[in-house]
């Protein structure tokens, strides 16, 4: 008796916004796929991501929302990483491929390595294939034409979220910093930065990809209005 053969797990990176910037192999996959699994934080900020696949996907495909809390309390965020993986790994087992879909890179700041991990855990002869994304950084960049690394450059990519700490240990061993996460603690993140002397070249860009989309050049502006979570800072060491 053959064994039952489980569905394939398809990781997508859907981009930062905009629905042209997404991969045609992550097109091509999510127009296959049997269900899709759209991550959404309980203030549905991530529910981005479902906007952005949605006019490329076959009217009637089935998409199944998972919620993800946005909280720091591991504990919870554990119990939801596991509950979710269950509700995917099922599906699976059903013998149909599904598709989880993330903003930006499926392996940069995203939900989708800890599903990942929980799936292998819990059921480890699921086949999964990862499809990358053009991150958050990559386009805002691009938006404002900043290349993020030259010759012997090197470019550090941190998040916000604990405020300017990983900027004040590691700012002065590279030529270029991305600093994702700037919504909670701005003001410590602006003053690592004052500290660094790196306020005049260092530009905020909020919303990058999406209709609201605005480029911030003095980010002294951003002290009074505070960024939300779409909003990230590039900066760089002037050059010698």
């Amino acid at each position: 008796m053959s064994k039952h053969k489980t569905g394939k797990l398809f990781g997508i990176g859907v981009g930062p916004g905009d629905p042209e910037l997404i991969s045609l192999k992550a097109v091509r996959i999510l127009r296959g796929v049997h269900t899709i699994f759209a991550p959404a934080s309980d203030k549905d900020v991530h529910g981005l991501a479902m906007t952005i696949v949605r006019p490329h996907l076959p009217q009637g495909t089935a998409v199944v929302k998972l919620v993800f809390p946005m909280t720091k309390d591991r504990n919870v965020l554990k119990a939801c990483w596991r509950e979710n993986a269950v509700t995917i790994i099922k599906e699976l087992e059903k013998g149909a491929d599904a598709a989880f879909i993330t903003l930006g890179d499926p392996l940069t700041y995203s939900t989708y390595g800890y599903m990942l991990r929980e799936i292998r855990m819990i059921a480890p002869d699921i086949e999964v294939e990862t499809v990358p994304g053009i991150t958050s950084y990559q386009a805002a960049a691009a938006l404002v034409h900043r290349p993020l690394a030259e010759g012997e450059d090197a470019l550090l990519v941190v998040s916000g979220a604990k405020g300017g700490e990983h900027i004040r240990r590691l700012g002065s061993l590279v030529d270029n910093i991305v600093v994702l996460k700037t919504y909670r603690h701005f003001q410590d993140i602006y003053s690592a930065i004052e500290e660094m002397n790196l306020t005049e070249t260092t530009i905020g860009i909020r919303c990058c990809g999406q209709p609201d989309e605005r480029v911030i050049t003095d980010i002294k502006e951003m002290i009074d209005e505070k960024p939300n979570y779409f909003t990230l800072l590039i900066t760089r060491h002037k050059k010698k």
